[in-house]
């Protein structure tokens, strides 16, 4: 599998994970995002994927929603203290069973809501949600099981949903992008 083709699976992938966040209401029409948070799943890529490949045959929305609840914590660490929380490690995100409850620490010890919350179900909701959405993705391309493909497709896709887990809490803590009309600015 070449480049472009994984290219292509990622954007198209990508997209349809933006519609549907949108369409839940958790994303406005333009993918939030900064160079910050983005590089750091790049530093965390390597191990993140150890545990998804491990956790993919057995529960494989788990493996790739937990990608989305990083990306949640990257974006709320971002915006509380980067100063602070840059050079945090991927073990950070993991809670006392390690990757089994990753996403109950990130939502209660990162992003402070308690489980029963009315808030923590929405976002757990739609972590399901796009999970299943990346699944069905997954099926539907042409993409052989178990090959080295397949795992470059899942990085690809662990990637979509870390992105749009940052982008909704982006726009969760008010985050927009707004046009700026140059010629208006004061000299």
């Amino acid at each position: 599998m070449d480049k472009e083709y994984l290219d292509t699976f990622e954007s198209g992938l990508l997209n349809e994970l933006m519609k549907v966040a949108r369409s839940l209401g958790m994303l406005g029409d333009t993918l939030l995002a900064s160079d910050d948070i983005d590089d750091k799943w790049r530093e965390f890529a390597p191990e993140y994927m150890a545990d998804a490949v491990k956790n993919v045959n057995s529960y494989p929305e788990f493996a790739v929603a937990c990608a989305g609840y990083a990306g949640m914590a990257i974006a709320k660490w971002w915006d509380e203290d980067w100063g602070r929380h840059h050079s945090a490690k991927f073990a950070s995100l993991l809670g006392d069973r390690g990757f089994d409850n990753m996403d109950d620490h990130i939502m209660t010890d990162i992003l402070g809501h308690k489980l029963s919350s009315t808030e923590a179900g929405v976002l757990i909701k739609t972590m399901e949600v796009l999970a299943q959405t990346t699944w069905t993705y997954i099926r539907h391309s042409s993409i052989e099981a178990g090959t080295a493909d397949a795992f470059h497709a899942l990085s690809r896709a662990c990637r979509c949903l870390y992105k749009v887990g940052a982008a909704m809490q982006l726009k969760k803590m008010g985050y927009r992008f707004q046009a700026v009309n140059l010629n208006r600015l004061p000299s």
